[in-house]
């Protein structure tokens, strides 16, 4: 079990470039969670003052759709996409299907678009996991997702 630790969540010393653009791709479902996770991510690329874009899919599933599409059609391309969503497991293997939908999808755009794709996307078996990482013992999976976010950005511009 993995546990969070304090700087997972520093921004100290990453150096952005002034246009950085963040496209925050989100689900309707589990939209309480959601939220939340959107608040972090959106609290951290603020505090960054990195500018950024919410696009919302259906579900977890079309997560790696919307993303392309946005590529695709956009006339401003972002700096990286931050996939955040909430799959709870159920009675049926439906729950596996999505996660290895959504895992495999994110992992594709990550080697097919010139951009990298944040996996913020919890698989979790119950509301307490859930709690447990959005603000809990485990951390907030939103703003560990848009640290993450600008690191890759750095990274990716040679900072």
């Amino acid at each position: 079990m993995a546990i969070s630790t304090d700087n997972l969540y520093s921004t100290t010393g990453i150096q952005l470039p002034k246009d950085a653009f963040v496209v925050i791709v989100r689900t309707e479902w589990n939209a309480v969670t959601i939220d939340k996770l959107q608040e972090g991510c959106i609290k951290v690329l603020d505090e960054n003052k990195v500018t950024y874009k919410v696009v919302t899919v259906p579900g977890a599933f079309e997560i790696p759709f919307g993303i392309k599409k946005y590529w695709d059609t956009a006339s401003k391309k972002p700096s990286v996409f931050i996939a955040l969503g909430c799959v709870l497991r159920g009675d049926t293997p439906h729950f596996d299907y999505v996660c290895k939908a959504v895992t495999d999808g994110i992992l594709q755009l990550n080697l097919l678009l010139p951009v990298p794709t944040i996996f913020g996307v919890l698989t979790v078996d119950n509301q307490q996991q859930i709690d447990e990482r959005i603000g809990g013992k485990h951390g907030h999976k939103g703003e560990e997702a848009a640290v993450t976010a600008l690191k890759m950005i750095a990274l990716a511009s040679g900072n």
